[in-house]
């Protein structure tokens, strides 16, 4: 196999690795800031007991998460030397402000709210939670605008000639605020929301099946539904609004997406099969509707892959349409079920629904399988361009390193994240089924407020 595409399958493995975790720590770091702050301003304990729970499967999220994505850093000198070398005054400021502004009030706040149970006052604690919140929010900031700048690049010159090329910044804030990063902002954001939420909705479903913590599990549950089913359903409008810019900047990516080869108007599918030579089949299609979408007309004309070379269109046309379609059906359920759990609660009638409980211990699948075929639709679309029309995947590559050291990383990599996974699942298992410690601090300090 080429050294281009095992590079590739390998940053794959071990970036889809990694994305595991910090959408967790993310909608863990917002429910643990929710159930704190219910407890700071209500005084009910069960809230705070909710957040000392949560903040142990978030410690445990965290500290796999760091792990993992150190690893890649290390892989974009060892596997991408040529891109490294083109991006490093890009990804070096983005991944610096990640490590001054993000990690370190993440990790300092972390300590507070690890150890300072009973130790500081509740608004401190609160506000130490909210920090560890902010900071996994500002840490997927620079991550996304550093990536998105590999999409639609703004703000830099290109210095240098050949293999010395490379992207200097000329406006800092223009890089940072390039044509795609607010938009692949918020859409990260909420599949982050959606990933803890959906976690935290299957435990506590798990529980009231089974009879556990049935009080406080209600409680929670339904505190966390109302707040999924509000990001369902931004998380529909910032989708909508990211496919308007892809459009817009990177028009071959949509035809991929939506396997609309020929220029004209463009039908919207629903599912199909597609022909990497021709067009979808086997699909249930909307006339017009991708037309209608862009720009609220029929008839209007959507830019297609015949207006690119082979060469520069994506070259898994089918895979981009699958993974991009994946994403769209996995938010299209959340929002009908989070809605319908949400209707059911209102009317009283939600935890007499069992089936519906068990789908939600289920559904904490769904949000993750959304996050990583979201990513590979959103990567592979961009392809043949590792830096969109800049540079090109097959010139990034370390020129040292041979397909065989490669395949070698890849089948020990996979040997250690399949050991890692297992002892997550196994930690996480042995947590969940412990229960909830719902007497833990009853001793404590009444409630101080200031």
């Amino acid at each position: 196999m080429e050294t281009e595409i095992l590079a590739r399958i390998q940053f794959a493995l071990t970036i889809a690795f990694h994305y595991i975790y910090p959408p967790l720590s993310i909608g863990l770091g917002l429910l643990m800031s929710v159930f704190k702050g219910i407890y700071l301003f209500t005084g009910k304990k069960e809230y705070d007991t909710l957040a000392r729970f949560w903040t142990r499967i978030f410690s445990l999220t965290f500290g796999i998460g760091v792990a993992t994505g150190i690893v890649m850093e290390f892989e974009f000198g060892t596997n991408w030397a040529t891109y490294s070398r083109y991006v490093g005054d890009i990804f070096g400021s983005a991944l610096a402000a990640e490590g001054v502004f993000a990690f370190a009030l993440e990790s300092t706040c972390l300590g507070i709210v690890l150890f300072g149970w009973n130790k500081v006052k509740p608004v401190w604690h609160f506000l130490a939670t909210v920090g560890v919140f902010l900071g996994s929010m500002c840490s997927a900031i620079w991550i996304v605008i550093a990536n998105s700048w590999q999409q639609t690049p703004a703000g830099y010159v290109v210095a240098g000639e050949g293999m010395q090329a490379k992207a200097v910044i000329t406006d800092f804030w223009a890089m940072v605020f390039n044509p795609s990063s607010i938009d692949r902002i918020w859409h990260v954001w909420q599949g982050a929301f959606l990933a803890g939420i959906f976690l935290v909705l299957s435990v506590h479903a798990w529980y009231l099946l089974k009879g556990r913590h049935v009080a406080i599990s209600k409680k929670a549950f339904s505190t966390t539904l109302l707040i999924g089913t509000a990001f369902c359903l931004l998380q529909l409008l910032s989708g909508h609004s990211s496919a308007d810019g892809v459009a817009k900047n990177q028009p071959e990516k949509l035809a991929a997406m939506e396997g609309h080869f020929k220029t004209e108007a463009a039908d919207l599918y629903l599912f199909g099969w597609v022909d990497k030579q021709s067009e979808v089949t086997h699909g249930l299609k909307i006339p017009g509707g991708l037309s209608f979408m862009l720009h609220n007309d029929f008839e209007t004309p959507v830019t297609g892959l015949d207006q690119y070379a082979m060469d520069d269109r994506p070259g898994q046309v089918n895979a981009v349409f699958q993974f991009y379609h994946m994403m769209v059906a996995i938010g299209g359920f959340l929002i009908l079920l989070t809605l319908y759990a949400s209707f059911l609660l209102w009317r009283g009638k939600l935890y007499e629904k069992r089936w519906l409980l068990h789908v939600f211990v289920w559904s904490v699948l769904l949000p993750q399988i959304g996050n990583q075929v979201g990513w590979f639709a959103a990567e592979m679309g961009r392809q043949p361009w590792i830096v969109y029309k800049l540079l090109r995947t097959s010139d990034a590559l370390s020129k040292a390193v041979t397909a065989n050291q490669i395949l070698f990383a890849i089948i020990l990599f996979s040997v250690i994240y399949t050991i890692l996974f297992a002892l997550f699942i196994y930690l996480l298992n042995k947590k969940i089924v412990h229960g909830i410690d719902e007497h833990e601090g009853e001793n404590q300090p009444q409630l101080q407020t200031a």
